[in-house]
C-alpha cells in the first residue's frame, strides 16, 4: 500500500490538519488509451506520439501505463528530475548505439528492437530531445511517445528544428463517463446515451438523480488528483484543498510564462468574469489600462496553448464556417476544469468548506450557477474535440444584447446552444436567432436542468446530455 497526505478541514476555526491515509494505487481508464493504441498500430513506430495537455490531466500515467501492457518493455525518462548520466548520454545522442545503450544501463532495463517504447515525460524541458525525435524514429528501432505540458512546448523549442515525425493528440482532464468509470458505473452514461438518442424523457424523480449525480462531477472535477482525494476520503474540503493546490500550480505556470503578472491575473478572474453577464473577456477590467495589442494577442494565444483554459470566440458571421468569421479580440474564458473552476469562485476563502460543497450540490446555494454550467458545457464539448464559438447581436431598443452560448458547426447547418441553469419557458435569444439565420440553422437545443423535453424544433436537454450533442 502506498501513503497519500490528504490535507482535511475542521471546522469550525478552518485549521488543516494533516493525516497520512493509506490507499491502494489508483491508475483510471482513460479514453485516450485508444487514440495512443491506435497510433501504435498504424503509424508502427514511423512517428513519435506526442501527448499534450496542461499540467496534472495524467499524461505521464497513461503513457506509462499503455508502455506497461503494449511492449516487452520501456523506460520512462523524466527530465523534471533526470540524473546527471541522462545529461551526459543526451549530450552525445546523435550518437544512438551509445545513447540507448546508456539509457539501458541508467534505467536497469534492457531494450527489445520493435518491442519497447521510450517515454520522455517533460520533454519542452529537454530541446535537444525533440529536435532529434526526427533522427531516433528514422533509426526505427524502438517506439517513442512524449509528454509535456502548458506554454513551455511552444516557449522551450524557439530556437530548435520542431520534429514533422510526430503525432499529436491532446489530453484533457476526465470527462463525465470516466468519472463515473472511477465510480465503479459503467452502466449510467450509456443509458443516459441512449435516452437522448431516443429523445425520451427519464422521468422528474431520476432526472433529479442524475443531475446531482452530475453536480458531484462538476464540484470534483476532472483532474484525477482530485478524483482520487474524492474517493480516499468523500470528504469535499479535503478535495477542494487538492484543488487549490492545482490552481497555485497553474498560477506559478502563468508567471513563468509572463513575470509582469498578467497571465496569471486574466487566468484567476476567469470566473468573476462570466459572472459579469458580459458579451466578452473584459481584459482592461482586470489589468486596467488598455494594454499593447500585439503583445495581448501573443499572450492570449500563449493561454490558449496551455489548455488550462478553454476559448470561445465570437463568430461574426453564424454560418458553416465559423473559424473564417472568428473575432480573435472578442472571446470568453473558460476554466479548463470546472472542479478547479468551483474553487476559483470561492478563492477568497482559506478552503471552500463543505457547507458550500453541499448546497451546490444540493442545487440549494443562493446565488446564479448559471456560469457554472456554462463552463462545464464548455468543457463538455471541448473534450469531444469541438472549438468553441458563440454569437451575439443588439435587440431592436439597442439596449442588450440576444446571445447564443455555443454554436457547433453540423455538416451544412449550424448548432445553436443555449445554456441556462433552471428554467426553460424563455429562450428569446435562441427563438430570435434561429428565425434570423433560419437558412443555417440545423438542430437547436437548451441546455437545462430538467428532464428531456421537446418545444417546438427546439429540444431541451440535462446538461449531463451535453455530452452527445
Amino acid at each position: 500500500m502506498r501513503f497519500r497526505q490528504i490535507k482535511l478541514f475542521l471546522p469550525p476555526n478552518n485549521d488543516f490538519y494533516v493525516r497520512k491515509m493509506e490507499y491502494p494505487e489508483r491508475i483510471f481508464k482513460r479514453k485516450i488509451y485508444e487514440k495512443i493504441l491506435e497510433w501504435k498500430r498504424i503509424k508502427d513506430g514511423s512517428t513519435a506520439l506526442l501527448i499534450k495537455g496542461a499540467r496534472r490531466v495524467g499524461k505521464s500515467t497513461i503513457a506509462e501505463e499503455f508502455a506497461k501492457n503494449e511492449y516487452s518493455s520501456y523506460i520512462k525518462v523524466d527530465f523534471a528530475d533526470a540524473p546527471d548520466a541522462l545529461w551526459e548520454a543526451v549530450a552525445h545522442i546523435n550518437d544512438r548505439d551509445s545513447f540507448f545503450l546508456q539509457l539501458q544501463f541508467i534505467y536497469n532495463v534492457r531494450l527489445k528492437e520493435r518491442k519497447s517504447v521510450i517515454i520522455f515525460n517533460e520533454i519542452q524541458k529537454a530541446p535537444k530531445v525533440r529536435e532529434a525525435i526526427k533522427y531516433l524514429v528514422k533509426d526505427h528501432r524502438y517506439d517513442y511517445i512524449e509528454t509535456g505540458s502548458l506554454f513551455s512546448i511552444k516557449k522551450n523549442t524557439q530556437d530548435i528544428v520542431i520534429p514533422s515525425e510526430e503525432t499529436r493528440i491532446e489530453m484533457y482532464p476526465m470527462d463525465y463517463e470516466e468519472f463515473r468509470w472511477a465510480l465503479d458505473d459503467t452502466a449510467t452514461v450509456p443509458l443516459m446515451k441512449y435516452t437522448f438518442e431516443k429523445r425520451q424523457g427519464v422521468g422528474d424523480a431520476t432526472c433529479r438523480k442524475l443531475m446531482r449525480d452530475f453536480r458531484l462531477y462538476m464540484l470534483v472535477g476532472g483532474m484525477p488528483q482530485s478524483v482520487n482525494a474524492y474517493l480516499d476520503t468523500k470528504n469535499l474540503s479535503a478535495v477542494d484543498a487538492t484543488k487549490r493546490e492545482i490552481v497555485e500550480l497553474y498560477a506559478d505556470d502563468f508567471r513563468k510564462l509572463d513575470p509582469t503578472g498578467r497571465a496569471t491575473r486574466l487566468f484567476m478572474a476567469a470566473p468573476s468574469q462570466l459572472t459579469g453577464n458580459a458579451s466578452r473577456y473584459q481584459v482592461t477590467s482586470v489589468l486596467g489600462r488598455s494594454q499593447n495589442k500585439e503583445d495581448m494577442d501573443e499572450l492570449i494565444q500563449d493561454m490558449e496553448d496551455s489548455m488550462a483554459v478553454n476559448f470561445s470566440y465570437h463568430a461574426n458571421d453564424p454560418s458553416v464556417g465559423l473559424s473564417q468569421h472568428r473575432n480573435i479580440e472578442q472571446y470568453k474564458m473558460y476554466v479548463g476544469d470546472t472542479g478547479l473552476f468551483i474553487t476559483m469562485a470561492f478563492w477568497d476563502n482559506a478552503v471552500t468548506d463543505n457547507i458550500i460543497y453541499q448546497k451546490l450540490l444540493s442545487d440549494k446555494l443562493a446565488t446564479d450557477l448559471g456560469y457554472v454550467y456554462e463552463n462545464v458545457v464548455a468543457q463538455m464539448l471541448r473534450a469531444r474535440g469541438e472549438r468553441l464559438f458563440y454569437h451575439t447581436w443588439p435587440t431592436a431598443s439597442g439596449k442588450h444584447n440576444y446571445e447564443i452560448d455555443f454554436l457547433l458547426s453540423r455538416g451544412f447547418k449550424i448548432c445553436p446552444v443555449e445554456v441556462k441553469s433552471s428554467g426553460y419557458k424563455m429562450h428569446k435569444s435562441m427563438d430570435v436567432f434561429c428565425k434570423k439565420f433560419s437558412q443555417h440553422v440545423g438542430l437547436r437545443y437548451l441546455v437545462y436542468t430538467k428532464d428531456i423535453r421537446k418545444d417546438e424544433q427546439l429540444t431541451m436537454i440535462p446538461v449531463y446530455n451535453c455530452m452527445f450533442i
